[in-house]
């Protein structure tokens, strides 16, 4: 395929690194102003990977033109004024892959519903979910993710394009679960951090147990399918967030409880205040999503809110 991978951050230069890797004709995008597309044009490398000169650069959405697929890995919140900019291109007959996990803040919006907003009908949208870290991927070590699509055609056609050796694709059986399921196990990633950051590691098995159920009760709620919370674009990724030290929002949860800073992207602070405004909309329960947000935007002392959450009183466990 040709493909256009649009974000040369960590993830979107390990995604142009791995579909050249396997045959596809790649080319990646970046602005000119991004410290990383700046040293990719003048070392072809970044810390953890090397792009073959096969590979093609460019700064000019342009470039999109004459891709079959496009893939846009660029932050959750940034994703709206990217689709402002590729709208007067006025795309047609491609495949728009979203290779991010968030939900538009502040009211919650799905990725692709954003996206969908932009782009003329003819062009499918796709998302690529599940646990992996670019980190793990250049060192050889594989791991299973998920496409998934509203047309099955369309999403055959890419995990079967896309898996190779390092990645296992699984075909998604739900847009609303795969979106949501991604996006809250950001927010379930800070909550482990802070358990991390207060010496309260051994709550993670109580942490997973419950954060998987109450968003399957939000996915249910949104008209998804509640069992898709119990698979790889949500619990299948809690190794991946809950314990890697990888894992840029463990880290974050951790570093905020401790009163130190965190100069990375952690895409949870935003999903945290989006899917607490949608649960109040469809009336879900999110007593772990919504203790995050208190503690993050509200100032409620971390160690109080978790102790509270962890005792309160159940009548059963589910």
């Amino acid at each position: 395929m040709r493909i256009t991978v649009i974000g040369c951050g960590r993830w979107g230069s390990f995604i142009a690194w791995l579909l050249d890797r396997i045959g596809h004709t790649v080319t990646l995008y970046g602005r000119s102003t991004s410290m990383h597309m700046q040293r990719f044009l003048a070392e072809r490398k970044n810390d953890l990977l090397y792009l073959p000169p096969r590979v093609a650069l460019s700064t000019s959405l342009a470039c999109m033109e004459d891709a079959e697929a496009v893939i846009l890995s660029v932050g959750a919140q940034s994703l709206r004024a990217l689709m402002e900019e590729i709208a007067p291109l006025a795309p047609k007959r491609k495949i728009f892959v979203l290779c991010m996990k968030g939900l538009e803040a502040p009211d919650g919006k799905r990725l692709s519903v954003v996206a969908s907003e932009y782009l003329d009908a003819s062009n499918p949208i796709a998302v690529w979910v599940g646990p992996g870290h670019v980190e793990e991927f250049t060192r050889g070590i594989p791991n299973c993710m998920v496409i998934d699509s509203e047309s099955e055609e369309v999403k055959h056609h890419l995990a079967d394009a896309f898996s190779g050796g390092m990645i296992r694709f699984y075909y998604g059986q739900d847009m609303i679960g795969s979106e949501i399921g991604a996006a809250s196990k950001n927010v379930v990633g800070i909550a482990a951090g802070f358990l991390d950051g207060l010496g309260l590691s051994s709550l993670k098995g109580a942490l997973m147990s419950r954060g998987t159920h109450e968003i399957a009760g939000l996915i249910g709620a949104l008209g998804g399918n509640p069992m898709s919370a119990y698979g790889l674009c949500h619990l299948g990724d809690y190794e991946a967030t809950v314990f890697s030290a990888y894992s840029h929002n463990r880290r974050f949860g951790e570093l905020f409880v401790q009163g130190r800073p965190y100069g990375e992207l952690a895409e949870g602070y935003a999903t945290a205040r989006a899917i607490v405004n949608l649960a109040d909309r469809c009336g879900a329960e999110l007593p772990i999503c919504r203790g995050v947000y208190e503690i993050l935007y509200e100032g409620a002392d971390a160690e109080r809110t978790l102790n509270a959450l962890f005792t309160r009183k159940m009548k059963n466990e589910f």
